[in-house]
């Protein structure tokens, strides 16, 4: 377990070093906002661009394994909104901003790096295939539900534009929108503008690890603790082991779907989790939460799942 422990835990310690320097003010936090940009409108686009256009479609794009992940977050999602209802006594739309927190995982920003770091880069495929929808799929859920829940809801036709302009005014889903039509064209790409694009990717995860250490050092605890709690356990937990159950003893698939499944799931919320909250004004404060215990607890969980597993590379 401990081999395990340490396969995970340099990827949260970059996580720590731009927390750390943010928070001790060796790294300005002005200069956090500059990472961000860099990271998810340029080299995370391009990385994902890379791995879409490079990915055999017809092998990875398995119906069984999608579902797999899929029903699992939807689970969560649902459950989400269910328990802060009925336990917290919620509001429609506070409740549904809760349920996004355990819809929607942080499948890119540590989900790529803990895939690269137990089973190696050529286990990436399975993974890329599920990242290629989960934007605009957790966003079309979350709005859709939300636009449909809240007392104030606006009309269908703006439910559609907004739920539109988040999936389609996105960097990263123009990657991967760009990724998917060159591989299906079959375009080739220039040496010059391969080695490029090979050089950006190298810079993506880790200053996007860096920034997203420095972005959670605006984030607090605070008195939510039970719900936070309540959607990380969603997240951490009952996703992984949905996505276990279905694509490993349900359609029994191989093992590297199973793996790409199970460890995409057992990511915790993102940051997007917290914006989604902010663009509604709703649960902002259990949101804030929910990511920062969400990705301290995540430590612990991914090793668990990543013994129950087996196969990483120790």
């Amino acid at each position: 377990m401990l081999s395990l422990f340490l396969i995970v835990l340099p990827v949260f310690l970059v996580v720590g070093a731009g927390y750390a320097t943010v928070r001790t003010k060796i790294f300005p936090d002005a200069g956090i906002d500059a990472l961000v940009r860099f990271a998810t409108g340029i080299a995370v686009p391009v990385l994902l661009f890379r791995a879409i256009y490079r990915l055999d479609l017809g092998a990875v794009l398995v119906p069984e394994h999608l579902a797999s992940f899929y029903i699992g977050a939807v689970t969560a999602f649902v459950g989400g909104i269910f328990l802060s209802r009925k336990i917290w006594g919620r509001r429609p739309g506070e409740s549904v901003a809760v349920g996004f927190c355990a819809l929607f995982s942080n499948t890119v920003l540590l989900g790529v790096p803990i895939m690269t770091r137990a089973y190696g880069e050529e286990a990436l495929a399975p993974a890329f295939a599920i990242i290629a929808f989960h934007a605009p799929f957790g966003y079309l859920v979350g709005i859709m539900t939300m636009e449909f829940s809240r007392r104030d809801g606006a009309p269908i036709g703006v439910a559609l534009r907004r739920t539109a302009r988040a999936m389609f005014h996105n960097e990263l889903t123009l990657g991967i929108a760009a990724g998917f039509a060159l591989n299906l064209a079959g375009v080739p790409l220039p040496e010059p503008v391969t080695a490029t694009i090979n050089m950006i990717s190298a810079a993506a995860l880790p200053v996007a690890l860096f920034a997203l250490g420095g972005v959670l050092t605006r984030y607090r605890l605070r008195a939510e603790l039970g719900e936070a709690g309540m959607v990380a356990a969603l997240s951490l937990l009952l996703h992984p082991f949905i996505a276990w159950v279905l694509s490993a003893h349900v359609f029994g698939l191989p093992i590297e779907f199973v793996r790409a499944s199970v460890v995409i799931a057992a990511m915790p919320t993102g940051v997007n989790g917290y914006v989604f909250a902010a663009m509604y004004d709703r649960a902002i404060g259990t949101s804030a939460s929910t990511v920062l215990l969400g990705t301290a607890a995540s430590v612990f969980t991914i090793t668990i799942w990543l013994a129950l597993l087996g196969g990483a590379a120790l």
